[in-house]
């Protein structure tokens, strides 16, 4: 029998503690969670993801054509790397991770989604600060062929573009930061993104300045711990196709 709480990994990183555990939520079952705290921050659960696969899922609806080459920013549990699989258009998948132990964590089978990530050859996983190859498109998100162009990039790394893991990621959210990003994609290829927070307008104005159309989506999905509904955004952009 397995205990009701294990801590399975744990690492210094220049972010502050890496830590992932699994615990036994007895209110709820004795359902088997998995969470990610880094520092201070919790970063994830896998009582909760709905909505890290409603961005997959939207973006993915967005982009057009056959083959897609995507990206996604943001390793965590794997939730919206599996989803971006699940989409039989999705010829080749680059995970972008800055941290190399949550890339180890899916590579061992240390979290339930890992095995799925591993053995599909669709997808690679990349350490890499998808900031920094966002802010240099000659170079890119692709170690191996600089300069590729995706049909679309899926973000999932800040709790939204105000509330930062790093405050270096902010010009990542401004003009200048997306359209470094906007050169990375096809004509007609997709920026989507997962927060946490309402929809923000700020961002959205930003996002309309620099791409052909934007939308916010509000996902609503069941908080079990609070018992009632909670809402996250996922923000879908796309380029011009000219």
């Amino acid at each position: 029998m397995r205990p009701i709480f294990e801590e399975l990994d744990f690492r210094p990183t220049p972010l502050g503690d890496l830590i992932l555990r699994r615990r036994q939520l007895t209110m709820l079952d004795n359902l088997e969670v998995y969470e990610v705290i880094l520092g201070e921050a919790f970063l994830m659960s896998s009582l909760f993801h709905d909505v890290e696969e409603a961005l997959a899922v939207l973006g993915l609806a967005a982009a057009e054509g056959e083959a897609l080459q995507v990206v996604v920013g943001g390793l965590g549990l794997g939730y919206t790397a599996v989803a971006t699989l699940r989409e039989p258009r999705v010829s080749e998948l680059l995970v972008i991770h800055a941290l190399a132990p949550v890339i180890e964590w899916h590579q061992k089978g240390l979290v339930p989604l890992g095995p799925i990530l591993s053995a599909d050859p669709r997808c690679r996983l990349v350490e890499g600060d998808f900031f920094k190859m966002a802010a240099a498109p000659d170079r890119g998100f692709d170690p191996i062929q600089a300069g590729r162009r995706f049909h679309a990039v899926l973000l999932d790394i800040d709790h939204s573009p105000v509330n930062l893991l790093h405050e270096r990621h902010g010009g990542f959210y401004e003009p200048g930061g997306l359209r470094r990003l906007l050169v990375q994609l096809v004509p007609g290829g997709i920026f989507a993104m997962w927060s946490d927070d309402a929809p923000d307008q700020g961002f959205m104005a930003h996002l309309e300045e620099v791409f052909e159309s934007s939308e916010a989506h509000v996902v609503k999905f069941w908080n079990p711990i609070l018992e009632k509904d909670s809402e996250s955004t996922v923000y879908v952009a796309r380029k011009s196709r000219e």
